[in-house]
């Protein structure tokens, strides 16, 4: 009973501290901010929400409960596929979805961005000066730049303009003891001192909390040309990826299984050929006519592949149709049944052997793996789809989870690729990293984060 007190004190204190309406504690407002995208089940029940509308507000927070040592997770718009934002019982969730201010230096070429702000919002605000900014997760349009910068998130086209570390100038971080630092600006190069940026993003809310992001942008992309080609499996779609990687590097390269074309169509008529095995969308925005020159290169590496169908278009509405079928995956294949998500990848020469892996892996488990892939990058996310209501699905779902990962590690890949570690990967970190590095991992929190109250169970 003391103990209880004692809490509900501190939360009576943390109330005090921040201005009106910005810590909610009702049990049905904080429901919305328990978990994220993934629903992993692992989610907690916070004693608050921080909704902080500023960093001195993020500080105040995580100050408030370094003293009492009671957990921090960072949340952005909680739209990540791995747990990495799950609440954890006993500790406060600080929600920075009201931090949402853009402003663009076109002289510079660069935008300062709070974390709330949408990938989409960032976007638009770069495109009115005739610039770009190129990261692009499929859920660009709901994902947060916090997010982006916590997981380091890539997008449609990494595979020629890479992913958002790339684009990161400065950034300000609240460290786990209250203190803001920034580092970096709008220089584009800057040696001075270690590279601590480079630390902090993709290091999902393990290390601090991130309040600013200075970010690059770039000249805005040229319209080009979309060739998309149906195969009759997987093995070939992904072994004409090997070949045109080995060729050039486009300005998009996805893919997509028979499954994932049937879910799409099904949830929302795209206009796919439901009979084929695989679909890959490639764009070429390359000058002039090295575009066409692109083009060609692609389409035979296609042909030489076993193609079907070979569909090439300078039309950039028919062109986006394509696209939005690829973006749209998710959604589809959730209407199918509960969804595992993966995120894993290989070096490019591997593809087909860890896209024929998958597909054993499914028939052994006796479930249903709908595959996409940023397959340029050698990037696949396989999607298991599940029968939650019946434990031997269940079962079957999570053998096949783990055993793509361990498929993964097995050719020399990763566990995530971008979507992050968070809370569902964890368990398969060390077979990737091994004993040595997951220490430095640990070295590395400790000296940041000495009591462990950042997203604690997150990622370590």
């Amino acid at each position: 009973m003391e103990a209880d007190n004692a809490v509900v004190a501190a939360v009576r204190e943390l109330v005090d501290t921040l201005p009106a309406g910005v810590v909610v504690t009702g049990a049905a407002e904080m429901e919305k901010y328990r978990e994220d995208f993934a629903r992993d089940g692992s989610a907690g029940s916070p004693l608050a929400v921080v909704r902080a509308e500023d960093a001195a507000q993020v500080q105040e927070a995580v100050r408030w409960a370094a003293r009492h040592r009671i957990p921090v997770v960072p949340r952005g718009a909680g739209t990540g596929l791995s747990g990495g934002s799950s609440a954890v019982d006993g500790g406060i969730t600080i929600s920075l979805d009201r931090m949402r201010s853009i402003t663009v230096d076109p002289a510079s070429q660069v935008a300062v961005v709070e974390p709330g702000a949408l990938n989409a919002e960032v976007k638009h605000a770069a495109a009115e000066h005739g610039l770009w900014y190129p990261p692009d997760p499929s859920s660009y349009e709901i994902c947060s730049i916090g997010g982006n910068l916590a997981t380091n998130a890539g997008g449609l086209c990494c595979v020629k303009y890479g992913v958002t570390t790339d684009y990161v100038l400065g950034m300000d971080v609240v460290l786990a003891d209250g203190t803001l630092v920034r580092m970096g600006g709008k220089q584009i190069k800057d040696v001075a001192g270690l590279s601590l940026m480079k630390l902090f993003v993709g290091s999902e809310g393990t290390l601090g909390v991130i309040t600013r992001a200075v970010l690059r942008l770039i000249p805005a992309q040229l319209a080009g040309a979309t060739l998309v080609a149906s195969f009759p499996s997987m093995t070939d779609a992904s072994r004409a990826v090997v070949a045109i990687r080995g060729r050039i590097r486009c300005s998009m390269l996805e893919l997509m299984d028979g499954v994932t074309i049937n879910a799409v169509e099904d949830w929302r008529s795209h206009g796919l050929d439901r009979s084929a095995g695989a679909l890959l969308i490639a764009q070429s925005d390359a000058p002039g006519q090295a575009c066409a020159g692109e083009v060609e290169v692609i389409r035979a590496c296609c042909e030489a592949a076993g193609a079907a169908e070979v569909f090439t278009t300078t039309d950039q509405e028919e062109a986006a149709l394509f696209v939005a079928a690829r973006r749209n995956a998710f959604l589809a294949v959730e209407q199918r049944g509960s969804v595992l998500f993966e995120d894993v990848g290989v070096p490019i020469p591997q593809l087909p052997d860890l896209v024929d892996g998958i597909a054993r892996i499914a028939e052994d488990c006796g479930v249903e793996i709908a595959l996409v892939a940023h397959a340029g990058d050698g990037n696949t996310h396989p999607l298991v789809v599940y029968d939650a209501s019946d434990p031997a699905s269940v079962a079957g779902a999570r053998r096949a989870f783990d055993g793509v990962m361990s498929l993964a590690i097995g050719l020399g890949g990763t566990i995530t690729g971008e979507h992050g570690v968070g809370r569902a990967k964890k368990a398969s970190l060390p077979d990737q990293l091994g004993p040595d590095l997951m220490a430095l991992n640990r070295r590395i929190k400790h000296a940041l984060d000495p009591d462990g109250i950042l997203n604690p169970g997150a990622v370590l």
